[in-house]
């Protein structure tokens, strides 16, 4: 199930983007009659994931309501190549101003959710799930993590404040992992607590922390391996580090529980998305 985001925060990313992008006024609409109706479509020009359809949706709804949108798939569909994704009918000048930042959302995530997919894809039959991070692009973090849950992949925490995620510098400020884990439970009794390790060592020190999860930072896949017959299902664990689309199915047979991939989100492709207009 896709990740939710509030209407309220898909309307404020518009505005901006809408006022980024017109600041005093569409310069070049102004050339064409105010009234004159138009249709237009949206076209893929590649093999894709959709997703944004709602901010594509809510840059026409703040231009002019009266802008139709028909719309020929949804959010997680896997669309072709040259197919028709939605169909536009409304007056020219908000089409026209509203084009670029409707293609921008929804070509970007459709650019992450493609990619989530492809490595979900990849890993199908291991049992591992695919996680996202918080590299992310600022500013459109739960747009993202919607992406990503429209690609099939999962979220990971949403930023800082919804699961206690100790690493290195956490763990040598406080003392030990021991010393920082009695802390997360003191401070966060509610929260999750996962601690990042280097080595199998820290992942006898984690285990008896008696914590829930356990990210096992760039090991190499014998050590994956080992760390998972070490673990013997105590704790839930996470690959993370150095994955990439030619290995993410050897780590996943490794027998882990999550694997988390930055790429999804910081190294982002948007899907070639073209609109089209013509004269009624």
């Amino acid at each position: 199930m896709p990740f939710a985001v509030s209407l309220q925060l898909i309307q404020q990313q518009v505005e901006q983007a809408l006022t980024e992008d017109i600041g005093s006024g569409d310069v070049t609409a102004a050339l064409l009659p105010e009234d004159k109706p138009i249709n237009a479509t949206v076209i893929s020009r590649q093999n894709a994931v959709i997703a944004g359809c709602d901010w594509f949706e809510e840059v026409f709804r703040q231009l002019d309501p009266s802008v139709g949108i028909r719309w020929q798939c949804a959010d997680g569909d896997r669309i072709e190549e040259d197919q028709i994704i939605c169909e536009l009918q409304g007056p020219v000048r908000p089409v026209v101003t509203g084009e670029r930042t409707a293609l921008n959302f929804l070509q970007t995530l459709s650019g992450t959710a493609t990619t989530t997919r492809r490595y979900v894809d990849r890993i199908t039959g291991t049992g591992a799930q695919v996680l996202d991070t918080r590299k992310t692009l600022p500013g459109l973090r739960l747009a993202q993590k919607y992406a990503v849950s429209c690609g099939g992949g999962s979220n990971h925490r949403i930023g800082l404040y919804d699961m206690v995620l100790i690493k290195e510098n956490h763990i040598t400020a406080a003392g030990s992992i021991l010393d920082a884990v009695k802390t997360a439970r003191r401070l966060s009794p509610k929260l999750e607590v996962e601690v990042e390790i280097e080595n199998l060592k820290q992942l006898d020190q984690a285990l008896q922390a008696g914590v829930e999860r356990i990210l096992l930072d760039n090991m190499s896949l014998r050590t994956l391996k080992q760390a998972v017959t070490l673990n013997s299902g105590r704790a839930r664990l996470e690959a993370s580090g150095g994955i990439t689309f030619d290995n993410i199915r050897e780590v996943a047979e490794t027998g882990v529980d999550f694997i988390s991939v930055g790429a999804l989100t910081k190294d982002v492709q948007a899907v070639d998305l073209s609109m089209r207009i013509k004269e009624n």
